[in-house]
């Protein structure tokens, strides 16, 4: 047995764990800091680490746990600390100027990061607000359409609603009052001393009747202490602790103050307990702290607001006395005492001899104020600046008191030398002298203030009012930008357009043109969408009134871009609406001019068109003569020239020209222009001939069909138009005015059951087209069968998913109850969004109801956003007929002619009237609105 128990004796085997086989080691818990059990100790790792090199036939490792030399970047990660990588090398990091010019690197990097990605970021945003707040409604939208059905209420209703009661605790109550009428049996001795109290005594005992004898003295002196103990911690608690002995601001008191110069209640309306409540807690603070000058001032406008003036004087003379320092006290004091000027005068000068007073402006010019004839203020002022001769309001109130001319340029000249780092006197030295004075002057103060970029504006302004060439004002905010630069202190691209469009309000355009072509670029690179930047900042410009720096943008925009007919266009815009027509067509001359090729077609055409408008017909011709060599065989050009001439009322030469088209045109318009000046000049047989002609080469063209069955209408030939519109529907089976012209024209015919068969053909070759199906409910409705208008109003809505403000007006208009309209017209805007269509049913819908500005604001906005609305512009013509003034119905008539609508449905039937052609937008609105509902 004892053999058997050697290995107790023996070394235990590598990596041995006692009670590791059965399931007894060691374990962590919560509150252990380290392991259950302590591992190989550091000699025991070598030995184990060595013993396993040589089984594998490899070299020790190293201290470290590497056996060959480590690589550069592990010597780094050797001497990394990652939770105190700042710490550990804190003593090397030294900084000199390449880090700083590298961190102001880095911080321009980053801000053009964030400029690039801005308009990006803050589109999503918006997106993502919106679509959650559309999700995620407020309680008040959600019940909105409630509270305005409120509206249609009565006064008769509303006085029939029942009254509300508090049933809350109903029960409760009933208990409380049965147990409060519960009736008890009383003792008589409770009955005696009931009727004992009732009487009065005529004489007071001292002797409480238990041996105690009762000090009214002494309870009126505990009350008084207890009240001055009250006032007392209301006043420390406001002021200053006076156990430190420190002086500080009260400021209760201050506000105090404050409310007493806002007030503007009468002292005999304010109880005057609460003026002594007032008066007690002021006090209080000014005992405890006498060095606090908002106290006594406080003090002193309460005594005056309650009417005490002698009084209020005395604390202000003792506020004075007791905080020489205090400039507030003083002026206070010169203020109360203005009736006795004398006495003002001799307390400000008390004032000013204090030490360390006489640096104060505020007293300077309170003292100044005393003063009436012009010797003393300046006498006063010539003070005040020996005391102060930094301060700019004293030399500018000196300047101010001055009438003669040399007098003030040597007040200036003094001023300036005085007080060299300011810009308002500079300029107003500048301003004073003669053009070439005013100039060394401004050339001094760049000197003077290197950093200044008022002054470099003063002097381009100076060279505008002096009439020098647009080159040396351009020149000198080119200098201005370098000089500015080098000093860093350029201002930012955003706030030198504020100033180009600060200085084209006071009149200064040459100078804010200037401004732009030298700051326009400033902070942007190669690699940033410039243009699309100039664009938005030209935009924002007009849109805050400012045309002439807008111009100075585009301007300058075409420059870099020359080719850019997005530009050349806005700033044709810009000049149509407000510029001159002089000024529009130089614009569309160098812009045709500077753009080769096919990309200035719209720009040609433009250019034509408004010289058409002003009645320069030759003019319009040279330039589509010009437009016909710049761009061979345009179509477009083509067609332009034709309109010109039928509106010169030249028809030959218009048949001339749209020959000539045809035979170069690849497409079926110059046919169709053509039949149509056949059809207006009542040519039938000709114009069918062309449109046969036509259709041979283009069959699959709708409007060729369209127009052959309006022609056959015309000539009421209605069974040869039924028969083109079939034709049609077959040939062009996604055309839905096809098959709503085919309607209408089996429906004319009295044939309702085929009108409606084929809309049913035209839906389905045509999903979701809310053309066909509106014009299904319309064809119900006029048959006088309005279920099946409305359950096909139903479908229709259910199919557009009510996206459809043409389906939503006829539903509302024409399928609705008059009470029922405005809540249908508001669920339909929250499901259509921007629609002019129901924005004119809103401003009908107001305007039934008596509403007028509700309806001309609607009204207002339908032709906001969409002007292209011809039946917009005629509701609200109609509308002003009748309840607008001549002045209004004018700027109407004025703003569709630079509108130029061409959609709407009421508008088209007019427009496209063969006998309204050549009328102009004045008369084809008058007459829609004789042909509205």
């Amino acid at each position: 047995m004892a053999g058997k128990r050697d290995f107790l004796s023996m070394e235990a085997p590598e990596n041995y764990v006692a009670g590791l086989g059965r399931g007894a080691t060691g374990f962590t818990t919560r509150s252990d800091l380290g392991p259950a059990r302590e591992g190989p100790s550091e000699e025991q790792m070598k030995e184990m680490l060595a013993k396993r090199a040589a089984q594998l036939g490899q070299a020790a490792p190293s201290a470290y746990g590497a056996t060959e030399k480590k690589e550069e970047d592990d010597d780094d990660d050797r001497y990394q600390d990652p939770d105190n990588e700042v710490g550990l090398f804190a003593s090397g990091m030294n900084f000199d100027q390449e880090d700083d010019e590298a961190d102001e690197i880095f911080a321009l990097v980053d801000e053009k990061m964030d400029r690039r990605r801005r308009a990006r970021r803050e589109e999503r945003e918006q997106r993502e607000r919106e679509d959650y707040e559309s999700k995620n409604p407020k309680i008040q939208q959600q019940f909105a359409d409630l509270k305005r059905a409120l509206g249609t209420v009565t006064e008769d209703e509303w006085a029939a609603l029942p009254e509300v009661g508090d049933m809350t605790g109903r029960t409760k109550r009933a208990r409380e009052a049965r147990q409060n009428n519960r009736f008890y049996a009383v003792p008589d001795s409770v009955i005696a001393g009931a009727a004992a109290a009732g009487q009065l005594d005529t004489s007071i005992s001292a002797d409480a009747g238990d041996g105690t004898v009762t000090d009214f003295a002494s309870i009126g002196a505990a009350q008084k202490s207890a009240l001055q103990v009250r006032l007392d911690s209301a006043a420390h608690s406001a002021g200053s602790d006076s156990t430190s002995g420190t002086a500080t601001s009260i400021d209760n008191v201050k506000g105090y103050l404050t409310s007493l110069e806002k007030s503007a209640v009468e002292a005999g309306s304010v109880p005057v307990e609460d003026l002594n409540r007032a008066r007690l807690l002021l006090e209080s603070a000014v005992k405890t702290n006498p060095k606090n000058g908002p106290g006594h001032v406080a003090l002193c406008r309460l005594e005056v607001f309650a009417g005490k003036i002698t009084r209020a004087r005395k604390v202000i003379a003792q506020g004075a006395e007791l905080c020489p320092r205090s400039i507030d006290v003083w002026i206070e004091s010169i203020n109360i005492n203005r009736e006795n000027l004398q006495n003002s005068r001799i307390i400000a000068a008390n004032a000013l001899k204090i030490p360390g007073n006489s640096k104060s402006v505020e007293l300077w010019q309170a003292a100044l104020e005393l003063e009436s004839t012009p010797q003393a203020r300046k006498r006063v002022l010539r003070q005040a600046i020996d005391s102060v001769p930094s301060s700019v309001e004293l030399w500018k109130s000196l300047i101010n008191e001055t009438e003669d001319i040399e007098e003030v340029k040597l007040l200036f000249h003094k001023a300036t030398q005085t007080v060299p780092l300011s810009e308002e006197l500079w300029i107003s030295y500048a301003r004073v002298c003669n053009p070439t004075d005013a100039q060394n002057v401004l050339n001094q103060a760049r000197k003077a203030i290197k950093s200044s970029w008022a002054i470099w504006v003063a002097a381009a302004r100076l060279q505008e009012q002096l009439g020098s060439g647009d080159d040396l004002v351009h020149k000198i905010m080119e200098r201005a930008v370098k000089s500015l630069a080098k000093e860093k202190a350029m201002l930012k691209r955003e706030d030198c357009i504020t100033e180009a469009e600060k200085c084209e309000e006071e009149g200064a355009v040459r100078t804010s043109a200037a401004i732009i072509d030298a700051t326009l670029d400033w902070g942007l690179d190669q690699d940033d969408n410039r243009k699309e930047t100039w664009l938005k900042d030209a935009k924002n410009s007009i849109g805050r009134g400012h045309f002439a720096t807008a111009r100075a943008m585009y301007g300058y925009a075409i420059k870099v871009f020359t080719q850019s007919k997005t530009l050349w266009t806005a700033a044709s815009e810009l000049e149509k609406n407000h510029g001159t027509h002089a000024s529009l067509v130089d614009m569309l001359e160098r812009s045709v001019n500077a753009i080769s090729g096919t990309k200035s077609e719209s720009l040609w055409l433009t250019l034509a068109r408004e010289q058409w408008h002003a009645g320069e017909l030759d003019q319009a011709r040279v330039t589509l003569g010009k437009a016909f060599e710049a761009i061979r065989d345009n179509e477009n050009i083509y067609l332009r020239a034709v309109e010109l001439e039928v509106d010169a009322k030249e028809y030959e030469q218009a048949r001339n020209l749209l020959a000539h088209a045809r035979g170069v045109a690849t497409t079926a318009r110059s046919w169709i222009r053509s039949i149509v000046l056949e059809r207006n000049l009542g040519n039938f047989d000709q114009a069918l001939n062309l449109t046969n002609e036509a259709l041979n080469s283009f069959p699959g063209a709708w409007k060729l069909h369209a127009i052959k069955g309006q022609i056959y209408e015309s000539m009421a030939k209605l069974p040869q138009a039924e028969q083109s519109y079939a034709q049609g529907t077959r040939v062009c089976p996604k055309s839905a005015t096809l098959f709503l012209l085919l309607s209408r024209i089996l429906e004319r015919q009295g044939h309702v059951v085929k009108a409606r068969s084929a809309l049913d053909r035209g839906k389905l070759a045509n999903p979701k087209n809310e053309i066909l199906l509106c014009e299904s409910v319309r064809l119900e409705r006029r048959a006088g069968n309005i279920p099946a208008a409305n359950k096909a109003m139903a479908a229709a809505l259910q199919e557009t998913g009510g996206r459809s403000g043409l389906l939503w007006a006829e539903r509302i208009m024409h399928l609705e109850a008059r009470t029922q309209r405005k809540p249908r017209a508001l669920e339909a805007i929250k499901k259509v969004d921007n629609d002019p269509i129901l924005f004119v049913v809103v401003a009908r819908i107001f305007w039934g109801e008596r509403r007028l500005e509700k309806a001309a604001t609607w009204f207002e906005k339908a032709l906001v956003l969409d002007s292209d609305y011809g039946d917009a512009w005629a509701w609200y013509y109609k509308f002003l007929e009748q309840h607008g003034t001549e002045e209004k119905k004018a700027e109407v008539l004025s703003k569709i002619s630079l509108a130029e609508p061409k959609h709407g449905e009421f508008w088209q039937s007019v427009a496209k009237d063969p006998k309204n052609v050549g009328k102009g937008f004045e008369e084809l609105l008058k007459l829609a609105v004789q042909v509205l509902e």
